[in-house]
């Protein structure tokens, strides 16, 4: 059993489930948290129990508030401390300011920057022998993406709250976010304009999910880092 804990927020799938896997092979217990994703979670739970840590799925809507609570209530039966928290539960309404739906806005805004900062409320009083909060961001923070309004306006959101905490927090609890560019193609794009999205991009080619993990274990590693959005794109940014 691992000494130390890491929370990973929709990690039952897609680059949630990397991270997790990627906090096993480093040693430590996972509390892998999902919303639905009940099938994906046991798969993704056996493949980090066969790595030799302790793992335990949790299901959870994060957009309400009492679920955040029960979601701590089951990370307290862990006998490991809580060391690593990574905030990867997201969802991407599509539709233009013009159009979006009042439920779609709040949807995004709920899960994607409250649940995060309800999260670290609770890891903040867990971590009382330090820890690292990880937010995951998008290089759409950065972007004026109008088919995408709550979930862009998330993500900046989700920045700027990584600065806050990162101040508010410190010494102790060190705060960070990871902005992808392209890493897994999202259902609401087709496979021909992701090919395109990809073309246009200085490396010409997606990222690997381990270049996007390898990010989250720097952070990990050193730890004069907080406050900090570190942008893993191959230069989407730069177009």
């Amino acid at each position: 059993m691992s000494s130390q804990l890491a929370l990973v927020t929709g990690s039952a799938r897609r680059l949630g489930k990397a991270f997790a896997l990627s906090l096993a092979r480093m040693g430590y217990s996972i509390a892998l948290h999902h919303r639905g994703s009940v099938t994906e979670a046991e798969q993704t739970v056996d493949e980090i129990r066969a790595l030799g840590v302790d793992c335990l799925p949790i299901r959870a809507d994060l957009t309400v508030p009492e679920k955040i609570d029960f979601l701590f209530s089951m990370v307290d039966e862990f006998y490991a401390p809580l060391k690593v928290v990574v905030n990867s539960s997201a969802i991407m309404p599509v539709g233009n300011p013009r159009e979006l739906e009042l439920h779609d806005w709040d949807s995004a805004l709920d899960l994607n920057l409250r649940a995060p900062f309800l999260i670290a409320q609770h890891a903040a009083k867990r971590m009382t022998a330090g820890g690292l909060i990880v937010n995951i961001s998008d290089i759409g923070a950065q972007k004026a993406w109008s088919r995408y309004p709550s979930y862009t306006v998330s993500k900046a959101g989700l920045e700027s709250l990584t600065k806050m905490l990162a101040r508010s927090l410190a010494p102790e609890i060190r705060v960070n976010a990871i902005a992808p560019g392209l890493v897994l193609p999202s259902d609401v794009v087709t496979a021909e304009q992701w090919q395109k999205l990809v073309e246009r991009l200085p490396l010409k080619r997606a990222a690997t999910l381990g270049e996007i993990t390898s990010t989250l274990e720097f952070l990990i590693k050193n730890e004069y880092i907080t406050g900090q959005t570190i942008i893993v794109d191959g230069g989407y940014s730069l177009i």
